[in-house]
């Protein structure tokens, strides 16, 4: 055939029409002998954010080729989750995979949209067998290491970094933030440039009154003079490294506006965790996730390291002149809750499933003292048999809580011990927080909630009638707190904070009740966030910060204290480990 063409066309048309037949020679050769390509199809999941998670899943020969994400709004600190679910669906070829700890519903939601592109695509997956394996080349050896990912133990390591030491942090879940992670409202300081600007006149001795009033003076105070004292100057130190907590509101059991948020209202411990994390990532610290503590190594009387386990069994242990345990507290432990506060048997969390005491037994196994383990928090607002918190900063702004029967029952900003008490003591254990237009628009949270379907809408007449209560009396009990702003006087219930009417013709209610929200008790520590055995003495190279440790809250910890806290003695052990870790021979 080549003869014949090239002897018909013959001369000058030889080559040029030679090269035109192999071409499409070639075409015709790729096109009967080479497989269809690859093509790209899309599923959507629903995680945290009900907007939904899209991804487009490359296809090709039966196989997952790659996932790109096309779309989502998923909280900073769960975005890493997508990312961890899409290696992982790829590695296996299957959306049946293992979900993230700490973000179960964005792991979830990444499942869901891989599963809908591949059964989009009418592909049949053959699922692999693949080990994440870990690096055990890493190094064995710091100046100090930090267990715990959270806001305590980055603060901790950017802390300890900065002074000069090196530094391994350790989390045992696959997210940096912990119960951080879930923080809403804001970080309490006092004296702060920010408060200055506004004009909010305020100071560490009140900040201090308040606190140790909310802890019914069962708190430490010197260690809660050290969080007063120092909280303006971690506010300045986290706006350095790019956290915002330019705004402020107030929680309850406070005397001054001096809880200092993300502009807009939108949660703070986020914020935090993702400003300490690029800090964290800038510096190259050695950050370690999926890598668990289980024992801390003591030898002649001093902490010399950590031993670990890797996600895939390894155990080894890792050396250090200091240790600081930054694990939380013990809220999602049932067992631990009941043991220490039998009342509380059988009620739910708000804690990140991660936070289950392991730091505080840890410590305790090697003779560090405890104190106020009996002391938990439930917190007022979660909604009503579910974990979800409804953030501290709703009622701040205005919101106000009805029982079944349309009507207020308790001053909303009491302290949380207090408030919690009254809506158990409602019809049904349970209230109804109810807010306007207004507060949804000024609140990123608040906005939030009712996206997530958490909440009911509509005129009051409308909200009555879907929450079960009688319009009249509804409305009445709005009208009579609305006098009450106005006159600057809540005769009923003696609420001081008063911020602003409820009004409109658009109104949201939630209802609402208490969980385990906070165990203000754990291991004992001394101003220079050192642990403190059993006889009294420091533990040489041992230190804590954040919900492991106890004292600090007392009886009962005022919303927005916590951030204060494991960022203020975060700081303090970090330097003060970098410190003692310089005179370690």
């Amino acid at each position: 055939m080549f003869i014949i063409l090239i002897w018909e066309y013959g001369g000058r048309y030889e080559k040029k029409f030679l090269g035109r037949f192999l071409g499409l020679t070639a075409l015709m050769f790729t096109l009967l002998f080479t497989t269809a390509s690859a093509e790209v199809y899309e599923g959507t999941g629903y995680g945290y954010n009900q907007d939904g998670i899209v991804l487009g899943v490359e296809i090709k020969d039966n196989k997952i080729i790659d996932i790109q994400i096309k779309k989502e709004q998923e909280s900073d600190f769960a975005k890493p989750a997508i990312k961890e679910i899409i290696k992982r669906a790829i590695a296996t070829q299957s959306y049946e995979v293992d979900g993230v700890s700490g973000a179960s519903l964005t792991s979830e939601g990444t499942k869901e949209a891989i599963e809908e592109a591949v059964k989009a695509s009418g592909a049949k997956l053959t699922k692999v067998d693949a080990a994440f394996k870990t690096n055990t080349k890493l190094p064995r050896q710091a100046d100090v290491v930090v267990i715990g990912g959270g806001g305590a133990g980055l603060t901790s390591a950017i802390a300890a970094y900065e002074k000069g030491a090196s530094v391994i942090l350790i989390e045992k879940t696959e997210l940096l933030g912990g119960n951080t992670n879930y923080a809403t409202a804001g970080l309490n300081a006092a004296g702060t440039s920010v408060q200055k600007k506004l004009g909010i006149e305020d100071s560490a001795e009140l900040f201090y009154e308040d606190t140790m009033k909310g802890g019914k003076n069962r708190n430490n105070k010197a260690l809660v003079k050290v969080l007063t004292g120092k909280s303006s100057a971690i506010v300045d130190w986290l706006l350095e490294r790019g956290a915002d907590l330019n705004e402020l509101t107030s929680t309850g059991g406070q005397s001054a506006k001096r809880t200092h948020r993300p502009t807009g209202g939108s949660a703070v411990g986020p914020n935090i965790i993702t400003a300490l994390s690029n800090v964290a990532e800038k510096d190259k610290i050695d950050i370690r996730k999926g890598t668990k503590a289980i024992v801390l190594v003591k030898n002649n009387n001093k902490i010399s390291g950590v031993k670990v386990k890797e996600a895939n069994g390894e155990e080894y242990i890792i050396k250090a002149k200091a240790v600081i345990v930054a694990t939380g507290g013990f809220g999602a432990n049932a067992k631990m809750v009941e043991k220490y506060n039998p009342k509380l048997k059988g009620f739910g969390s708000t804690n990140n499933p991660a936070i289950v005491g392991d730091g505080i037994v840890m410590i305790e196994k090697i003779g560090g003292a405890l104190v106020d383990m009996d002391q938990i928090q439930t917190h007022p607002t979660v909604l009503h048999k579910k974990t979800n918190m409804i953030t501290e900063a709703v009622r701040g702004e205005g919101a106000i809580l009805v029982n079944k029967d349309g009507k207020r029952f308790i001053d909303e900003l009491e302290t949380r011990d207090v408030v919690s008490k009254a809506i158990l003591d409602q019809k049904g254990k349970s209230a109804f927080l109810i807010f306007d237009e207004e507060i949804r628009t000024k609140l990123k949270a608040a906005d939030g909630y009712v996206k997530k379907g958490y909440a009911v809408e509509g005129t009051l007449e409308e909200i009555a009638a879907k929450i079960g209560t009688d319009a009249k009396t509804l409305e009445a009990t709005l009208n009579k707190y609305n006098e009450a702003v106005k006159n600057k006087a809540d005769n009923e219930f003696k609420k001081k904070t008063l911020p602003k009417e409820l009004t409109g013709t658009k109104y949201y209610a939630i209802e609402v009740s208490p969980a385990v929200h906070h165990t203000m008790g754990g291991v004992r520590i001394n101003t220079n966030a050192e642990v403190l055995g059993k006889n009294g003495r420091p533990i040489k190279g041992l230190y804590a910060a954040g919900e492991v440790t106890g004292g600090i809250h007392g009886a009962n910890r005022i919303g927005g204290n916590a951030v204060a806290d494991i960022t203020v003695f975060g700081k303090i052990a970090g330097e003060n480990a970098a410190t003692y870790s310089k005179s370690v021979k």
